[in-house]
């Protein structure tokens, strides 16, 4: 426990100015020197007495209760309970979370009793992920008489994990996988046709084609049953998300998620959505970083499949480096043997295009190849935006040059067979969910 040098408070100080004061009428003969030295003593005798009896109060107790795991940007409530062994205190409370951390409801001042307990709440909101320190808990206690205080760290040093945001996660289970992809923004198509597994035996339905009559059923039954037949299931979708510099762009995030979030942060988001949407559709998923930090992540199933994403990704940060995308994919095809559905979440330039048409073209030749390109809401609100002089129409006709250029990228790979999504960091989520669907639904794997 820390332990600072006291010091003087602001009725001390004024004190001293009154004393400093009085020894001006002292050198005006308006009051005697004996008077004005006896004050002295006394002010220091019982400034002396006031700093032994802070020095001399026991530490206060404080524990911190807070969530082991935070998700990027949201909101969550922190409780700091402190207790006394004995006497009365005054003392005001800081706690020293991680730097950057948005907080709200510090510092707080709190007056405790000895055998009582004192809990303050305040709420927190992390703006990065990664692994972060608590260092204890200031508390700046005051003498008896306010003449002095003291600065003390009481509690113990904490340490937490703050994971993409997996809140949205939490509200998906409660509906089914088909409402949890409406409300992430997919558009969902009807199904031509049936799936590939058979699922389960029922009895006919108006509607029901007449492949899918049991007759041998129908017959022990004496009415119509029916097969009922499901997407394939156990197919495997790995995401192979960029961490290079491309991905380390910021775009405003909702009003509740506090400061801008990277791109690398949207995608996260967006690859936790569709990833537990797939395994809720008895799928396995994968994942490969690439770029900046490297990861590698075999697709499995099961409900402990999120954690291992949540795992593998917290700590992961875009880098101000260029991304091998050839080399991604030589190392994408030596550990994923099976066919799978590889989804690239980047940001295209059209430099970018020689290197990723040679990526595409080899992956392409196991897996079926999805690329999401994410575009900057600026260059929307650029395009969009009303033209009154020449510099504003300079930049328009540059935007406006540039997304072509853009375009032209897609196009190139769209004629090599691949799947492209041009979408913004808000879309992305429900344009990857909307895409895998396709995939299940038309049986491309």
């Amino acid at each position: 426990m820390a332990v600072a040098v006291p010091r003087p408070a602001a009725p001390l100080l004024a004190l001293l100015a009154l004393w400093g004061l009085a020894g001006i009428a002292v050198g005006l003969g308006r009051l005697a020197l004996s008077h004005w030295a006896l004050a002295g003593v006394v002010l220091a005798a019982l400034a002396a007495l006031d700093a032994l009896r802070l020095a001399r109060a026991p530490h206060p107790q404080a524990q911190r209760r807070l969530p082991d795991t935070w998700p990027i940007g949201q909101e969550r409530p922190v409780t700091l309970t402190f207790a006394l062994e004995r006497g009365v205190q005054t003392l005001d409370v800081f706690d020293l979370h991680p730097v950057g951390w948005d907080a709200r409801g510090m510092p707080r001042r709190l007056r405790l009793r000895a055998g009582e307990a004192v809990s303050v709440d305040y709420a927190l909101r992390a703006p990065m992920r990664g692994d972060f320190a608590f260092d204890g808990v200031q508390a700046r206690l005051h003498s008896p008489w306010r003449l002095w205080r003291q600065a003390r760290v009481l509690g113990a040093p904490q340490t937490v994990r703050v994971f993409p945001n997996f809140a949205p996660l939490a509200k998906f289970a409660l509906f089914s996988a088909e409402q949890a992809s409406l409300m992430v923004g997919a558009h969902l198509k009807r199904r031509r046709g049936e799936g590939t597994d058979f699922h389960q035996m029922r009895e006919y339905r108006i509607g029901d084609s007449l492949r899918q009559i049991d007759w041998k059923a129908t017959a022990r039954a004496r009415r119509l049953i029916s097969r009922e037949y499901q997407d394939e299931r156990n197919q495997q979708l790995v995401l192979m998300l960029d961490t290079g510099r491309r991905l380390m762009a910021r775009e405003p995030a909702p009003a509740e998620a506090g400061a801008a979030l990277s791109h690398f942060d949207h995608v996260l988001d967006a690859a936790l959505v569709v990833a537990y949407l797939a395994l809720r559709q008895g799928d396995s998923v994968g994942l490969q970083a690439i770029g900046g930090e490297s990861a590698w992540l075999s697709p499995r199933r099961g409900p402990g499949a999120i954690d291992a994403l949540l795992r593998a990704t917290y700590a992961l940060q875009p880098r101000p480096v260029a991304t091998d995308l050839l080399a991604a994919a030589n190392e994408f095809l030596l550990r994923q043997r099976r066919r799978a559905l590889a989804m690239l979440v980047t940001n295209l330039r059209d430099e970018d295009q020689d290197d990723l048409l040679a990526a595409v073209r080899l992956l392409r030749r196991r897996h079926l190849v999805c690329v999401a390109s994410l575009r900057e809401t600026a260059l929307d609100d650029a395009l969009s935006a009303e033209v009154n002089d020449f510099d504003g129409a300079i930049r328009a006709s540059a935007t406006a040059h540039y997304l072509e250029r853009r375009r032209r990228v897609h196009e190139a790979l769209r004629h090599h067979g691949v799947m492209v999504l041009d979408v913004t960091c808000a879309q992305l989520a429900g344009a990857l969910v909307e895409r895998y669907l396709a995939v299940k639904r038309d049986g491309l794997l």
